[in-house]
C-alpha cells in the first residue's frame, strides 16, 4: 500500500474517478478543488468556482468530460481534461445532488439527497428529474446496471432502487433492517454489489431483484464506498475500522489495514494500473497494489 499526500492541508479528497487520459480524477470536499493524480503520483488541482459546494462524487462519461455532484450548491459540475469548469443550478432548492453516474442514453443520472428524485443531465446541460415514491429515501450512490437501468441506493428507506430510462422506478427491500446502504456498483457477475454502512455487511443484488447479503469480519467497519476490481473481486472502503476491504463473488472478503491511522477512506476505484486507489479524507490518495 502507498499513500500520496496532497499539496494543500485543507483538501478533503472525496469522489473517485478514471478519466479517459488515465489519471484518477478526485473531489476535494473541504477544498472545493477537484483533483487529478497520474499513476506516478503527478497531482494537478482545480478550483470549482463556487465556493463551499460541497464537492461530492465525480465520474467519467463517455466523452471525456468528468461530472461531479456539489452537495452544498445544489448543483452539477463538470469539468473538461483540460481543467474547463462548467456549473449547471437545478431547478429546486436543497436538492441535495450526490451521486452521479454516466447513463446507457449518453445522459448522466444522478441522486438528490434531501429532494428525493433522481436526475438526469444531458451532456448539454438539459435536466428531468424523478420523485421517489417514498418520502425521505435518502438516494446515495448511483451506478448503471448490466441489464441498461440505473441502480441506486436508498439510505434511509433501506431499499435498492431501479429506474429506467424512461423514468419506471422498482425498489427492492433489503433483508437486514435499518443497514444504511450506500456505495453500489456493477460487478463482473452482472449482479450489483453494495455496502451497508450499518448493517456490516456487503450486498448483492441480482437485476431481476434477489438480495444476498455477507458480513464483514471487522465490527463497526462502516462500509462506504465499492467498486468492481480485477478478477471478479469487489473492493470497498471502510471508513470506521479503517481498512480497504476485498470480497470475492462467492462471498469471501479480506481486509488490508491503511497506514494512515484516522485515514478516513471513502471514494475508491479501479485504476488504469490495475491497482485500488482510494481516497482519504486525511488529505491522501491511496494505491493498493
Amino acid at each position: 500500500m502507498e499513500e500520496f499526500l496532497l499539496p494543500n492541508t485543507d483538501s478533503g479528497p472525496y469522489g473517485m474517478t478514471v478519466g479517459k487520459d488515465n489519471a484518477i480524477w478526485f473531489t476535494e470536499n473541504s477544498g472545493n478543488r477537484i483533483g487529478k493524480i497520474t499513476t506516478s503520483g503527478e497531482i494537478t488541482e482545480f478550483n470549482v468556482p463556487t465556493k463551499d459546494a460541497g464537492l461530492s462524487v465525480i465520474v467519467s462519461s463517455t466523452n471525456g468530460d468528468l461530472w461531479f455532484t456539489e452537495n452544498k450548491a445544489n448543483k452539477i459540475g463538470r469539468i473538461t481534461l483540460d481543467g474547463e469548469i462548467t456549473e449547471y443550478p437545478l431547478p429546486y432548492a436543497d436538492s441535495g445532488p450526490y451521486g452521479i453516474t454516466d447513463g446507457p442514453d449518453g445522459a448522466l443520472w444522478f441522486t438528490q439527497i434531501t429532494g428525493n428524485k433522481i436526475g438526469r443531465i444531458s451532456t448539454s446541460g438539459d435536466l428531468l428529474e424523478f420523485s421517489l415514491p417514498k418520502d425521505d429515501s435518502f438516494p446515495s450512490f448511483i451506478v448503471t446496471g448490466s441489464d441498461g437501468a440505473i441502480w441506486f441506493t436508498e439510505n434511509q428507506s433501506n431499499q435498492i432502487g431501479r429506474i429506467t430510462t424512461e423514468g419506471e422506478i422498482t425498489e427492492y427491500s433489503i433483508p437486514t433492517l435499518n443497514s444504511g446502504p450506500v456505495g453500489i456498483t456493477t460487478g463482473s457477475d452482472g449482479a450489483l454489489w453494495f455496502v451497508q454502512i450499518i448493517g456490516n455487511n456487503i450486498g448483492r443484488i441480482t437485476t431481476s431483484g434477489e438480495i444476498s447479503e455477507y458480513s464483514i469480519p471487522t465490527l463497526n467497519a462502516r462500509p462506504h464506498a465499492i467498486t468492481a476490481g480485477i478478477n471478479g473481486d469487489l473492493w470497498f472502503t471502510e471508513w470506521g475500522s479503517n481498512k480497504i476491504g476485498r470480497i470475492t463473488v462467492d462471498g469471501v472478503i479480506s481486509e488490508y489495514p491503511i497506514p494512515t491511522e484516522n485515514a478516513e477512506p471513502h471514494g475508491i476505484v479501479l485504476g488504469p494500473d490495475k491497482a485500488i486507489w482510494f481516497a482519504e479524507e486525511c488529505n491522501k490518495i491511496g494505491r493498493l497494489k
